[in-house]
């Protein structure tokens, strides 16, 4: 079952800036924190040239331009979250599945290559390889979709059958065409599937429970008609 979410939930669901798990998941590895922290580098580098060696005068703009460049390392994920973050907020339309895990399996994906040298000289391609959860999620409607993510030891607990819940995003008002899903949320064992973290998970959660008591305010009433009728 798909419960179309107002525009406001939506945007409260996804933030316009990075939330705390997403600028970690941007922070990376040390590799990147390196990556961005030689860009800085080469900023400060930059300013210092034009001033120094070079004797110009800089105004303010390129000072506060070059000041901006000295801190990539600090703010690069946030504005890399929050980038992201704006591709799913430009759906017009979006909702909250309620499904079940139809199926899942376990597969090996190709994330990268490196080129090194051996002992002797030649030179030798390595694949970096990461396995990779796949998630079918689906619900009584006939609706299914598949969602991926790094292999976690807390996945073991996954299992056929169990509840799943995510949001999807169209250009819809039907949200007959669903083009993006989030990460995908598992009520019984508070458990999230997550590659990128796309959603406000304390929000999400308590819209979740929200909608799990509604359900389960509206079982007797529909007994009683049963009865009645």
């Amino acid at each position: 079952m798909i419960v179309p979410l107002t525009r406001q939930k939506f945007e409260q669901l996804i933030p316009l800036i990075a939330t705390g798990p997403q600028y970690k998941y941007y922070w990376g590895r040390f590799p990147d924190f390196l990556q961005r922290l030689l860009i800085s580098v080469v900023a400060v580098a930059v300013i210092f040239v034009m001033k120094v060696i070079l004797g110009l005068e800089l105004g303010l703009i390129v000072f506060i331009t070059g000041l901006i460049g000295a801190l990539y390392w600090l703010w690069g994920p946030v504005f890399w979250a929050s980038l992201r973050n704006s591709k799913y907020r430009r759906y017009k339309y979006s909702g909250f599945l309620r499904g079940r895990v139809l199926d899942y399996w376990i597969s090996e994906e190709l994330i990268g290559k490196q080129e090194t040298v051996d002992n002797k000289g030649d030179l030798v391609i390595v694949e970096n390889r990461e396995k990779r959860i796949s998630l079918e999620i689906g619900d009584d409607t006939g609706f299914t979709t598949e969602y991926k993510a790094p292999l976690r030891v807390a996945y073991k607990v996954i299992a056929r059958g169990q509840r799943a819940e995510m949001l999807v995003m169209s250009n819809r008002p039907d949200l007959s065409m669903i083009e993006e899903i989030s990460d995908v949320y598992i009520p019984s064992r508070d458990l999230w599937v997550s590659d990128y973290p796309c959603v406000q998970r304390d929000f999400f959660t308590e819209v979740s429970s929200r909608l799990r008591r509604n359900e389960e305010d509206e079982r007797p009433r529909r007994r009683r008609r049963r009865v009645e009728s």
